[in-house]
């Protein structure tokens, strides 16, 4: 059980909060398990182990959520693999996109209460005092603790977040369906910021039928932009377009892309974002943005180098700029955005057990939009 440290259901007021419900479930038992179902592997690359896990504890600052959903990030895939250079903890439960309830607080956690929805992000936890922190550049903290990644995140029943940097979700809200949201939807809605775009402007969006495109396409509509998607075949398409794009080149019958987009947009788009994890895809959007534009890297393709030639990059005066997640500011904001109805997330709903297929399609290549899964499956 946990420690009596713990602020749990005991007060008639908190008890009453379990009467409340979502998508037609219970919130969690004012009893909490000790143990759980989880995705859990012990060596980057080796088997995915869906089985009986502890339950964690929150420390003082922190809270535990029943995660009810958790979105599926290419980001867990590099999790798995270990092939990015920084390393993970081991073993290891991915996971940085879930949805829940609160069921426990840590002696001085005092921003949230039992029953409250929160948000399990990428950022779980910084040190709130260092020179990037100051600045509200949190994700940049050299002390950040990473959820599925330095973290044990949200591929299991319960799961652990620092208060400070845990998302508010507004009550009532479609859990499953804000999942996204808290990594992918934050995102994308950092690096438009991050392009410093003007309503009425063009950005391309490249990688836009996948989770992170198909989100970034709605929050550029919503920001008054117009959008060109770039993505590979037909069906990809006609996706993007039903969620806002005004234009879509396909980079599978392209003869000259470069050109294609330039034309589309009457000299390029004046901004680009890269969430294509294709080190072709990111170089070419060095070539085809507009004179004085601005190309936001994304996507995070181990060993990619992006290529820009010195004297194109001089002469049209471009920006090649690097956006991470969001801060709270930004959080907050994205989450306001589909709440408000702005922004939806195309999802496909799985058991939790299923996850081994998932990194399968996202291997493949094969995945449009976001997949969810479900815990208690």
């Amino acid at each position: 059980m946990l420690s009596q440290t713990l602020r749990t259901f005991s007060t008639p007021s908190i008890r009453a909060a379990t009467k409340l419900s979502f998508r037609g479930l219970a919130t969690a038992s004012p009893t909490i398990p000790t143990t759980q179902k989880g995705v859990i592997f012990y060596e980057n690359g080796g088997e995915l182990h869906y089985k009986d896990i502890p339950v964690p504890q929150p420390k003082d600052n922190e809270i535990l959520i029943n995660v009810k959903y958790s979105g599926v990030c290419h980001t867990d895939l590099h999790a798995w693999k270990g092939d990015w250079p920084l390393a993970t903890k081991l073993p290891l439960v991915g996971g940085h996109e879930g949805a829940g309830v609160v069921v426990a607080l840590g002696e001085n956690v005092k921003s949230f209460q039992i029953g409250d929805y929160a948000g399990i992000k990428w950022l779980n936890g910084s040190c709130l005092g260092c020179e990037f922190c100051i600045q509200g550049a949190e994700p940049n903290c050299p002390h950040a603790d990473l959820s599925g990644y330095t973290h044990d995140g949200s591929f299991q029943q319960y799961a652990t977040a620092d208060a400070v940097q845990a998302a508010k979700i507004p009550q009532g809200t479609d859990l499953a369906n804000v999942a996204p949201i808290l990594c992918a939807g934050i995102t994308v809605y950092k690096a438009l910021k991050t392009a410093e775009l003007k309503a009425g402007q063009w950005v391309a969006i490249s990688g836009a039928a996948g989770g992170l495109g198909s989100l970034a396409v709605q929050y550029a509509k919503a920001m008054g932009l117009r959008v060109l998607a770039i993505d590979g075949g037909k069906e990809k398409g006609e996706f993007v377009k039903s969620l806002g794009s005004e234009v879509y080149i396909d980079f599978t019958t392209s003869k000259d892309i470069v050109k294609d987009i330039q034309e589309a947009t009457n000299g390029g788009p004046h901004g680009v974002i890269n969430v294509s994890v294709s080190p072709k895809a990111i170089s070419q959007s060095t070539q085809y943005v507009r004179t004085l534009g601005k190309v936001v890297l994304v996507g995070l393709p181990a060993d990619a180098v992006c290529e820009s030639p010195v004297f194109e990059h001089v002469i049209k005066s471009i920006q090649i700029k690097g956006s991470y997640v969001g801060n709270r500011e930004d959080s907050a904001e994205a989450i306001d955005f589909f709440t408000r109805g702005l922004v939806k997330s195309p999802i496909k709903v799985v058991g939790l057990s299923e996850l081994p297929k998932i990194y399968e399609l996202m291997e493949q290549g094969k995945i449009l939009g976001r997949y969810v899964v479900d815990t208690s499956k």
